[in-house]
């Protein structure tokens, strides 16, 4: 990946007190058409009549400047972060705190605990895959739920990975209504680092000053980042503690903002030689279920959007470390994100009640089976001779060993599940044409 163009200077072109003067007289505003656009953007269209791309920029600049808001957070250099709330920002705030704050109106089924559990746990299962394979975790989906819900240990360390991206995010879940400390980031990264670093006694612990971090562009060795010295970490932790708590700055940060700063903070300072990126999205989700108002937010995959995209990531952080430290480019894409994350939840839930419907209909079920026992039959009927656990089922619903396997023998009594030993546990398959045997049945 390119580095962006590093933008004019502004101050070159206000020097001149004429072209000063007609700023202030016809100033172009902060976005262009809507949109809030890096440099390296803007000096690909076509500037106003009469105006030259650094003259353009330097009258975008300048309205840009009036509106930012200065962070906690510098840049190794010294100079602080900003950030800005035009007009894309605003609207896209709008979109999200509407819809993760409930506007989705959930089945009422979906609203109940015990079906609301599964939905979770199958985000939490999604999260942890794409997350880990952001990072280049290397399995298929299908094996990776299976060894979560099954509860098997990890074969590979794409395995190890994504069972740890699980675990963290069961953990943040944890540490909801908690502040946020040095102790929790560090135990967030043992989590996601167990048994994976290289090495080993990596996990949990900042940096040192022998194991130096660059960024750099896998296809070309371009230095994308280098973070702050190893020496400035434990102050630089405590400074995005006192922001993620709400202590700093003294002007009121949006919380979705603060969720999606705290996401760039972590990753700019790059604390740990491994799992900066993975810690960094773990503790979004972290600020976000802080907040009561924003709950529909557990059932999101944010990396699952990412990762279609993984270029756009990446650039939206170069945008914003670029000359200017204006985070605002990272917030806007972080933002859609977001909104896209919604969308897909929207179509996955449609999909999931269009299921249990159809399972209903081809087994002609008149309230005879639970919503866990039809959950299961809906995977069955797609997966004939798939095999189910006590484990696996109970994993995926977030029930006691008990409630799993009365659930299971049930069906198999019924003749939807063949039961049978495999070493000394029991398993359960799918038969094939299971509506059929359901249907013989009646």
């Amino acid at each position: 990946m390119k580095l962006p163009a590093s933008p004019p200077d502004p101050l070159v072109v206000l020097k001149d007190l004429q072209m000063l003067e007609r700023i202030f007289r016809d100033p172009p505003g902060p976005e262009i058409r809507g949109h809030y656009l890096h440099w390296d953007e803007v000096r690909r269209r076509s500037a106003p009549a009469g105006w030259t791309h650094d003259q353009w920029w330097a009258g975008i600049e300048l309205a840009r400047r009036q509106m930012r808001r200065r962070l906690p957070l510098i840049d190794a250099r010294g100079s602080a972060f900003e950030f800005a709330t035009p007009d894309e920002v605003q609207r896209l705030l709008h979109e999200v705190d509407r819809d993760l704050g409930g506007r989705i109106e959930l089945p009422e089924h979906i609203n109940s605990p015990e079906v609301r559990d599964r939905y979770v746990i199958s985000s939490l299962i999604e999260e942890a895959i794409t997350s880990s394979q952001l990072e280049g975790a290397s399995t298929t989906r299908q094996v990776a739920k299976e060894m979560i819900r099954s509860g098997r240990p990890p074969r590979t360390d794409g395995e190890k990975m994504i069972l740890n991206n699980y675990r963290a995010m069961e953990f943040i879940g944890t540490k909801v209504g908690a502040p946020l400390t040095r102790d929790v980031v560090l135990e967030l990264h043992e989590v996601l680092t167990r048994d994976i670093l290289d090495p080993l006694s990596g996990a949990g612990r900042f940096r040192r000053a022998e194991e130096a971090i660059h960024v750099v562009d896998e296809d070309d060795g371009t230095t994308l980042h280098v973070p702050p010295p190893s020496s400035s970490l434990a102050q630089r932790m405590a400074a995005m503690c006192r922001f993620a708590n709400g202590e700093t700055p003294d002007f009121f940060v949006h919380p979705v903002i603060r969720a999606i700063l705290l996401h760039f903070w972590l990753a700019h300072d790059h604390p740990f030689v491994d799992g900066n990126g993975r810690t960094a999205r773990a503790l979004f989700y972290w600020s976000l279920q802080a907040s009561q108002d924003y709950w529909l937010v557990r059932f999101l995959s944010i990396s699952r959007i990412l990762k279609k995209a993984p270029a756009q990531y990446s650039r939206a952080f170069l945008y914003s470390e670029t000359k200017g430290n204006d985070v605002t480019y990272f917030l806007i894409h972080q933002l859609h994100v977001i909104r896209k994350a919604v969308d897909e939840l929207i179509v996955y839930i449609k999909r999931k009640l269009a299921e249990v419907r159809d399972v209903e209909s081809q087994l002609k079920l008149d309230g005879e089976l639970n919503h866990r026992q039809l959950a299961l039959l809906g995977h069955a009927i797609r997966h004939p001779g798939f095999l189910y656990t006590i484990d696996s089922h109970r994993h995926s619903h977030n029930v006691v060993y008990q409630t799993a396997r009365t659930d299971l023998l049930d069906l198999a009594e019924r003749g939807l599940l063949k039961q049978r030993k495999q070493g000394r546990r029991f398993v359960f398959e799918a038969p094939s044409r299971l509506e059929d045997r359901y249907k013989g049945r009646r």
